[in-house]
């Protein structure tokens, strides 16, 4: 389908849903049910499952027009139906895509990611929970960890062992979880800003359809990386300038704010740093940009890992420019209670939140080391580091 004929299709996709129903009356699901029918929820998408098969560079066209329709933004607690969507529209069968595509989009049902182990986190394929299949299910057995949401999830997104005797990349299988099944226990982890958003789950012979399988038994690597690829893009564009269009705005604006509000105390040496920072937020919202551009097929590729690895470096320092420019009522004015939030900020109530809550950025959808590996063998094509247990069975090789 040539470009003219793809934006004129979805052109006419949103006339006939806001011709028919009207975001500012209808309610929040029900809206984006409607948008799910009309092939506008993820547009790259096969017709009948939320898309209508064209560029997935025309979703913006979709944002755009709904937002001035007065469409609500995605509710920030859907933030992995950016993960589990595309890794279930590209590696799970028809039945699976009817059954769990829609409830997500609309937010009927909320998800979580459930790939890191207590030993299994930058090598992610060691991971030890075992699936053994009985009959038209599976039984899990084994522990996740740094589960963002998983208190609030209806549905997790789960990598198990399933071929301990294959190589630890050819015996994994991923699942579709029901965080509601018996035998799942999500157990909180506090973080420095007080929050349990990351918690750790444990599976004690929880029975899992094979209806709920993603992908091809012993295909769970190939499913996972879908999911990674599309994580790291998400985090990536949430901070320091990120994908927003807008030059300046974002996290940096905040920084400048803060200089300007303090700047009668400040040097010229701290207006160089707020300047180098800006600069550097700025070629991390182009990189960003460049990087979903590159995202021909929907699914982002290992350039993704650009702006996740420098995401974590600029957030991280940019928070802390903001509590240094305040100097010590940069400190105050910080709630410590334990609390469960039901969405993930990475801003959140101010500098000092953002701050603390930084720290995560280095750690979380991979660490900065691994996203360093990322670059430098599939992007630069760099040699690789040397992997003597990637051909030998699992279970043969030593784990801590």
């Amino acid at each position: 389908m040539e470009p003219e004929v793809q934006l004129k299709t979805v052109d006419a996709a949103l006339d006939a849903l806001l011709a028919e129903h009207d975001p500012t009356t209808e309610g929040y699901e029900e809206f984006r049910g409607h948008q799910f029918d009309a092939g506008l929820a993820w547009v790259q998408f096969p017709e009948g499952h939320g898309g209508l098969g064209v560029a997935p560079q025309l979703q913006r066209v979709v944002n755009k027009r709904l937002a001035q329709a007065g469409a609500p933004a995605t509710d920030p607690s859907m933030f992995f139906l950016m993960l589990a969507g595309p890794t279930i529209v590209t590696h799970g069968d028809d039945a699976v895509k009817e059954r769990f595509l829609r409830p997500m989009w609309t937010g009927e049902e909320k998800w979580c990611q459930l790939f890191s182990e207590p030993g299994a986190g930058s090598d992610f394929a060691g991971l030890g929970t075992k699936a053994v299949r009985d009959g038209d299910e599976w039984t899990i057995n084994g522990q996740k960890v740094w589960n963002t949401l998983a208190h609030i999830a209806d549905f997790g997104m789960l990598v198990t062992r399933t071929d301990p005797q294959a190589p630890k990349h050819r015996g994994m299988t991923y699942f579709a979880l029901d965080m509601k099944a018996e035998g799942v226990d999500v157990r909180p982890l506090r973080q420095i800003t007080g929050e349990a958003e990351f918690n750790e789950v444990y599976m004690t012979d929880v029975r899992v359809p094979d209806a709920h399988r993603i992908g091809a038994e012993g295909e769970g690597w190939r499913a996972a990386l879908t999911t990674l690829m599309n994580e790291r893009a998400a985090i990536g564009g949430s901070g320091g300038g990120g994908s927003r269009p807008k030059r300046g705005s974002g996290p940096i604006a905040t920084l400048v704010e803060i200089y300007q509000a303090n700047a009668d105390r400040h040097t010229a040496a701290a207006r160089d740093d707020v300047m180098k920072l800006w600069i550097r937020a700025e070629i991390l919202r182009l990189t960003n940009l460049r990087a979903s551009e590159a995202a021909k097929t929907g699914n982002p590729g290992p350039e993704g890992s650009v702006g996740k690895a420098m995401m974590a470096f600029v957030n991280q320092d940019l928070w802390e420019a903001a509590i240094n420019l305040q100097g010590p009522a940069g400190l105050l004015d910080f709630d410590y209670t334990f609390r469960r939030p039901d969405s993930s900020d990475m801003i959140g109530d101010g500098p000092g939140y953002a701050f603390l809550r930084a720290r995560a950025n280095s750690i979380e959808g991979g660490t900065s080391e691994v996203m360093k590996n990322i670059l430098g063998e599939q992007v630069l094509g760099l040699p690789g580091e040397p992997r003597v247990d990637k051909d030998r069975p699992w279970i043969e090789v030593p784990r801590g």
